[in-house]
């Protein structure tokens, strides 16, 4: 039994999961496949437990109201990049190669409707910088 509810408790993505998110930096189109967190135990596990990220990979935690977030990385094993964003889709400060297990607050210089994480390093491999645009359904246009 405690067999089964390992299973069904497995953090694994399903492909039809994924959604494409945009980033826009100068001139440049970076594009991801996303995990949308709408629901507050989803927002609450996040990247949690898992070993593993791919480059082209992320997670969308999308607080459906603005508001000055707060994350941390606890419980997650892999380095992460955190861009803090507008509801107009405006980046407006990122957290690079956050600390994994990490108990400390990282929060957003402002009030946003969502935060993206991606893989350590991608934000300075791109160029990726605050005063970037972000294109997904969640944002205003």
């Amino acid at each position: 039994m405690a067999f089964l509810a390992m299973i069904a408790l497995s953090p694994e993505v399903k492909a039809g999961n994924l959604k494409r998110i945009t980033i826009k930096s100068d001139g440049e189109r970076h594009e991801f496949n996303v995990e949308v967190m709408r629901k507050s135990h989803e927002r609450a596990r996040g990247l949690m437990h898992r070993d593993h990220l791919d480059q082209d990979a992320g997670m969308l935690f999308d607080f459906k109201r603005q508001l000055i977030a707060r994350m941390w990385m606890r419980n997650t094993l892999i380095p992460l990049d955190m861009l803090f964003i507008t509801a107009k889709g405006l980046i407006i400060n990122i957290a690079r190669d956050t600390t994994p297990h990490s108990t400390d607050f990282i929060s957003s210089a402002g009030p946003v409707l969502s935060v993206l994480e991606l893989p350590a390093g991608t934000v300075k491999t791109l160029g990726i910088r605050a005063g970037d645009r972000v294109e997904h359904p969640i944002f205003n246009k």
